[in-house]
């Protein structure tokens, strides 16, 4: 990871973040953990997909997750998303509902969101790893301050983005981003264990209402075809 291979604008905007301490002991981490044989998920070519998918000045909507799937086959380094063919997850299956009820957007019959990534919709987890089979393995080697300073920037830099913050963990998040300039949908997060409390935050409706107002034009959300 010395040598990131990230979308160009992006690798501007984060210039910096490549350059400290910080990210130089967790590429390190990375390399070591490999080293030992153990498996680590996105591959390594994926690790970087939010971030080449959308890039920076195309960025209209922020959706973070906390950490990619630990199973084998499933984290694509897209938030909440599985390739086609993979089983959708609950949480996911949640979120649909509520893009469905919001919306009236079909419900997709694969777990595939790299549509909303190309449609602006920037699916950023908090850390960009994991350990196979162990979730949150990765919590603490250094993903969070990369990722917290990714937030802060796009909070800086740009005007009138939509940051969707579900669960404690995201909307602790919040402190990283100007409510002036932006607007921030805090809900429960998507997963059953929080029961039906995610369901009727029309989230999806709302961003496009507020990204409309100030001219950034509307996500598609649709993900069929």
């Amino acid at each position: 990871m010395s040598d990131v291979k990230i979308e160009p604008s992006w690798k501007a905007a984060l210039a910096h973040e490549f350059e400290q301490p910080y990210f130089q002991a967790l590429a390190a981490f990375l390399k070591k953990e490999k080293a030992a044989g153990k498996v680590i998920y996105p591959p390594g070519s994926k690790i970087f997909n939010a971030f080449n998918t959308t890039p920076f000045d195309k960025v209209k909507v922020v959706i973070l997750g906390q950490d990619p799937y630990h199973n084998p086959g499933e984290a694509m380094g897209l938030s909440f998303s599985v390739p086609k063919g993979v089983r959708i997850p609950p949480s996911l299956v949640n979120i649909y509902k509520e893009l469905n009820a919001d919306t009236g957007t079909p419900i997709p019959r694969h777990g595939d969101l790299t549509k909303w990534a190309e449609h602006g919709v920037f699916l950023l987890n908090a850390m960009l790893t994991v350990e196979h089979k162990k979730a949150g393995s990765h919590a603490a080697a250094g993903w969070q301050n990369f990722t917290d300073a990714v937030i802060a920037t796009l909070s800086r830099e740009r005007k009138h983005l939509v940051f969707m913050l579900w669960g404690n963990f995201a909307r602790k998040k919040k402190i990283l981003i100007d409510a002036s300039k932006h607007l921030i949908l805090e809900a429960a997060h998507p997963s059953p264990l929080a029961g039906n409390a995610f369901q009727g935050c029309k989230h999806f409706s709302r961003a496009n209402a507020f990204l409309e107002q100030n001219g950034l034009g509307k996500v598609d959300w649709g993900l069929e075809g």
